[in-house]
C-alpha cells in the first residue's frame, strides 16, 4: 500500500540528499514530501527529521516555522527518524551556545567533545568528521541486514547523553564511547548521516520505510 513520507523542512539540513535517498529506497507509489506544513507532517504515514547547524539556530528555525508541536506529535504517533541535529534537538538541553533549551522529548543533554582528546595516538580532531564504526546495542528492525560495527558517515562536534540508558541503540568510539543512535517505541534517531553512508545507510533508510511499528 502506497504511503506518504514527510521530510521536515525548517530551513536547515541537506534536505535534497535526504529526500533523494528516501525516494531511492521507497516502494513504487510511495510519495516523499519535503514540507514545513504541520498539517502535512501530521497526516504523513512516516516522518524523517534531518538537520544540521548550531542548536540555537535550529531551535529558532523550528519555532519560526511553527513546527515545535508538530514534531513532538509526529514523534509520539508514527514511525519517526531523526538524523544528526534531528537527534540532538529531541533532548532537553545542549551545552552549545552557552546552554540552549531543546524540544525536551527525551530527557538528557547534548555535550561537546572534550578538547585535545586522544585515541591512543594523535589528538582527535573536532568536529568528528568522516567514517566510523557503529556498534549496535540490542536488536532493532532498523539494524536488519546491517552488520555489527559497520561504518557510517559523521559530521558533528556534539553528542547526546540520554538520561535513560535503555533507549541507547548504538554507540561509537571517538576518544569516548558516545551514543550514536537511540530508539524508543516508534522513534529512531541517529547521529550519523545515513544518506551519506553508502549501502548501509540506504539499508537503514529502507528498513525505516518498511518498519512496522
Amino acid at each position: 500500500m502506497a504511503q506518504t513520507i514527510a521530510v521536515i523542512d525548517y530551513g536547515m539540513g541537506n534536505l535534497r540528499s535526504v529526500a533523494k535517498a528516501v525516494e531511492h529506497v521507497a516502494a513504487a507509489g510511495d510519495r516523499v514530501l519535503v514540507t514545513d506544513d504541520p498539517g502535512q507532517i501530521l497526516s504523513a504515514d512516516r516522518v524523517v527529521f534531518p538537520g544540521q547547524g548550531a542548536a540555537r539556530d535550529c531551535m529558532t528555525a523550528i519555532s519560526e516555522h511553527h513546527l515545535n508541536q508538530a514534531i513532538l506529535d509526529a514523534a509520539a504517533s508514527k514511525p519517526f527518524l531523526g538524523i544528526c541535529m534531528g537527534l540532538q534537538v529531541l533532548m532537553a538541553s545542549s551545552e552549545e551556545n552557552s546552554g540552549t533549551g531543546l524540544l525536551k522529548l527525551l530527557p538528557g543533554q547534548v555535550r561537546h567533545f572534550e578538547r585535545n582528546m586522544e585515541d591512543n595516538g594523535p589528538r582527535l580532531q573536532i568536529p568528528h568528521m568522516g567514517w566510523n564504526k557503529v556498534h549496535h546495542i540490542g536488536d532493532h528492525p532498523l539494524w536488519r541486514d546491517i552488520q555489527q560495527d559497520s561504518r557510517f558517515y559523521f559530521v558533528h562536534s556534539y553528542f547526546v547523553v540520554p538520561q535513560d540508558q535503555n533507549i541507547i541503540a548504538a554507540t561509537t568510539d571517538y576518544g569516548v564511547d558516545f551514543t550514536s543512535a537511540v530508539a524508543k517505541d516508534n522513534l529512531f534517531a541517529v547521529q550519523f548521516h545515513p544518506e551519506k553512508s553508502a549501502r548501509d545507510g540506504l539499508t537503514l533508510l529502507r528498513n525505516f520505510v518498511q518498519w512496522k511499528v
